[in-house]
């Protein structure tokens, strides 16, 4: 493997990312870069490849790993794009990622209940559904997990919530403003008997 190129990150001065064979392949600080003796054109034997991806981005990823799911609960695809931002090579990112799953820091089913239950007082089934799709979560994981966690109960609760931070009073309002009003829950993803019911109840 030969070194064509290595620059500086632009956010990080003393970071810098190391091209090999024309293909970005690390970050390194620079007195790492010192220590392998890399340099532009320079020659890089599978040994000291080997070595670096051991001993210097494989701990380094999974400190990094640890921190981030310290600082905040994240799903696994979510944890794998911010190593893969950091410039770690994707056998590092696979293998830091197995790492902390392997002790349950990750669980994306556990992290999808989390989720709805903080969430499903004031979120729609298909407003939540379509969040955790975002996040990584896959469809059929988040449609289980919202099988388990959300009901008609939840639901009719959530447009309550609406409904009270809307500040609209359906005891007081006319045909037309009920109409508008259920257009704006539909377009939040509530279910139409959803709405009606809670709209009738509350018109009693």
């Amino acid at each position: 493997m030969t070194v064509t190129k290595i620059e500086p990150l632009a956010n990080a001065k003393t970071r810098f990312r190391v091209y090999l064979d024309e293909e970005p392949a690390f970050v390194l600080y620079k007195g790492e870069l010192s220590r392998y003796r890399l340099e532009e054109d320079a020659e890089l034997d599978d040994e000291t490849y080997e070595e670096i991806i051991t001993k210097v981005l494989l701990k380094r990823a999974k400190a990094r790993a640890l921190h981030l799911l310290n600082d905040m609960g994240r799903t696994e695809a979510q944890l794998r794009t911010k190593l893969e931002q950091g410039g770690y090579p994707q056998e590092v990112v696979d293998e830091a990622a197995a790492y902390v799953k392997s002790f349950g820091y990750i669980n994306d089913a556990e992290y999808a209940r989390s989720f709805i239950e903080g969430r499903k007082n004031r979120k729609s089934r298909a407003e939540l559904l379509a969040a955790l799709c975002r996040k990584g979560i896959t469809r059929e994981e988040a449609e289980l997990a919202l099988e388990e966690y959300y009901d008609g109960e939840d639901s009719k609760t959530a447009i309550e919530a609406l409904l009270r931070k809307k500040k609209f009073e359906p005891e007081t309002a006319d045909y037309m403003q009920k109409q508008k009003m259920g257009g704006y829950l539909l377009r939040k993803g509530f279910r139409y008997d959803e709405i009606r019911q809670v709209l009738k109840m509350r018109e009693a």
